[in-house]
C-alpha cells in the first residue's frame, strides 16, 4: 500500500502533471457537457423549433469555435498574455456599456447583446479580461517594488472591479458580480495583502452584496425561496423544488441517459442554470460526484500551476482563472442543491451557451500555456522532441525539420566500391 502511494506521488510531481491534468479534466467536461446539452434541451427544442437537435447544434458550433481559440490560447508566451488583458478589458466594457443601454431583455434581465443575428453575453468575457488585466497590474507592480503601500493595491484595481460589477448588476446579473469580486478577492489574497485590508474588502464586498439584494424585490424573494421553497411552490420556490426532485429521482446510478422526467416542460431552464440537476436525475450521485470531482482536478491543477512558478504574472493569472472557472461552478452547483440562492449563472463547459462556453475554453486555453511555462515543463517539451502534428507533416513532407531533407539528400550517396565492384571492373 505505502509503495502505491509512493508512486502515484511520484507520478503527480512529473513536470507535465498539471497540463495533463488540465487538458484531461476540461475535455471530459466539455464532452459531458455537449452530451447533457443535448439530453437535457431535446424536448424544449422540439417543441419550439421542430427539431430536437436545434440548441446541441449550436452548442456543437460553440465548442467547435472554442476548440481552436483554446489550442491557439495554449501556445501563447506569458509576455502576449500580458499584453492581451488591457484591450480584452476595453472590449469588455464597451460591450457592457452597449448591453446596458441597447441589450436585449429575458426573463426580466438584460444581459444579452445582439450582434449580427447573434445573441451573446457581455459579461462572460468580462471575467477573463479581468483576471489577466488584474494579473498583469499587480505583477508589473510587484516587480516595480511599489506593492508596500495599500494604495498601490487597490488603486486602479479596485475601482476598476466596481465599474465592472455596477455594469453587470446594470443587467440583473448577481452571479457574475459575485464571480469578479471573488477573482477580486483571489488577487490579493495570492498577492499578500495585509490581514486588515484583505479582510477589509472581504467586509465590502460582503456589504455590497447584501446592497445588491436588498435594492431589489426579486432577489430578496430568491433568497427567501432558498431559505424555504416549500412556502411558495408553485412560484419563487418552482424552480428549486423541481431541481431537488431531479436530484431525488436519480438516486445512486440515476435513470439513465435521455431518460429524466424533470426536462419535460417541469424544471425551467434544464440545459443551462440547471444542468446539473438534469445530470444527477439521469446519471445519479456517481455522475455528480464525477462532475464535482472533475473541477476539483482543474482546481488543483490551476493551484499546482501558481505553486510551481517564480514569475508573478504567471502565478497570479492562473490563480485568478482558476477561481473564476471553480466559484462559478461552486455557485451553480450549489444553487441546484439548495445551499445557495437562485443566480442565474451557467455551470462552465457544461450548461448550454456559447457566450459562456467560448471564454471558458478561451481561459483554459491561458491556464495551458501557463502550465507549459512551469520551468521543469519547458525542458520536458523541450526534450521531448516533434510533437505528433509535426510528425504528420514531416511525413507528408511538410515539416520544418524531421522530415525535410536537405538539398540533394534524394540523390544516392556516394560511397567507395566495395572488394567485389572492384574485381568486376578490372575484368571489363
Amino acid at each position: 500500500m505505502l509503495s502505491r502511494v509512493k508512486e502515484f506521488t511520484r507520478l503527480l510531481d512529473r513536470p507535465l502533471t498539471s497540463y495533463y491534468l488540465l487538458v484531461g479534466s476540461s475535455v471530459l467536461l466539455i464532452v459531458l457537457g455537449l452530451v447533457m446539452v443535448l439530453s437535457s434541451s431535446m424536448v424544449d427544442s422540439y417543441t419550439e423549433t421542430g427539431s430536437a437537435f436545434s440548441l446541441f447544434l449550436k452548442q456543437a458550433v460553440a465548442a467547435l469555435i472554442g476548440i481552436p481559440l483554446m489550442l491557439l490560447a495554449s501556445r501563447l508566451p506569458p509576455r502576449t498574455l500580458r499584453l492581451l488583458g488591457g484591450p480584452l478589458l476595453l472590449v469588455s466594457i464597451v460591450l457592457l456599456v452597449i448591453t446596458t443601454f441597447r441589450g436585449v431583455e429575458y426573463y426580466g434581465a438584460t444581459r444579452w447583446l445582439n450582434i449580427g443575428g447573434i445573441t451573446v453575453q457581455a459579461s462572460e468575457p468580462a471575467k477573463l479580461a479581468f483576471a489577466l488585466w488584474g494579473a498583469n497590474l499587480l505583477a508589473r507592480k510587484e516587480e516595480l517594488r511599489e506593492l508596500t503601500e495599500w494604495r498601490h493595491l487597490l488603486v486602479p484595481l479596485l475601482p476598476v472591479c466596481g465599474i465592472l460589477v455596477l455594469l453587470v448588476l446594470m443587467g440583473s446579473d448577481l452571479g457574475t458580480s459575485f464571480v469578479l469580486m471573488a477573482v477580486l478577492v483571489a488577487l490579493l489574497w495570492i498577492i499578500g495583502a495585509p490581514g486588515r485590508l484583505f479582510f477589509g474588502v472581504v467586509g465590502l464586498v460582503g456589504l455590497l452584496v447584501a446592497i445588491m439584494i436588498a435594492v431589489e424585490p426579486y432577489r430578496l424573494k430568491r433568497l427567501t425561496a432558498f431559505l424555504n421553497p416549500e412556502a411558495d411552490p408553485f412560484n419563487s420556490g418552482y424552480q428549486l423544488l423541481h431541481g431537488l426532485y431531479a436530484l431525488g429521482t436519480g438516486g445512486l446510478l440515476g435513470v439513465g441517459i435521455g431518460a429524466s422526467r424533470e426536462k419535460w416542460g417541469h424544471l425551467p431552464h434544464p440545459e443551462s442554470d440547471f444542468i446539473f440537476a438534469i445530470i444527477g436525475e439521469e446519471f445519479g450521485l456517481l455522475g455528480t460526484l464525477l462532475v464535482i470531482g472533475l473541477f476539483g482536478v482543474l482546481g488543483y491543477s490551476g493551484l499546482r500551476v501558481a505553486a510551481r512558478t517564480t514569475d508573478p504574472f504567471v502565478r497570479l493569472s492562473a490563480v485568478a482563472i482558476t477561481t473564476w472557472i471553480c466559484v462559478q461552478a461552486m455557485v451553480n452547483i450549489g444553487t441546484v442543491i439548495g445551499v445557495l440562492p437562485v443566480t442565474g449563472i451557467p455551470l462552465p463547459f457544461v450548461s448550454a451557451g456559447g457566450s459562456s462556453l467560448i471564454p471558458t475554453m478561451l481561459g483554459m486555453g491561458v491556464l495551458l500555456a501557463l502550465a507549459r511555462n512551469e520551468p521543469a515543463a519547458r525542458s520536458a517539451l523541450s526534450a521531448r522532441g516533434p510533437t505528433y502534428p509535426q510528425r504528420a507533416l514531416s511525413w507528408l513532407g511538410l515539416g520544418n525539420s524531421a522530415g525535410r531533407t536537405a538539398p540533394g539528400a534524394d540523390r544516392a550517396p556516394k560511397t567507395r566500391p566495395t572488394q567485389v565492384q572492384a574485381r568486376r571492373n578490372r575484368r571489363r
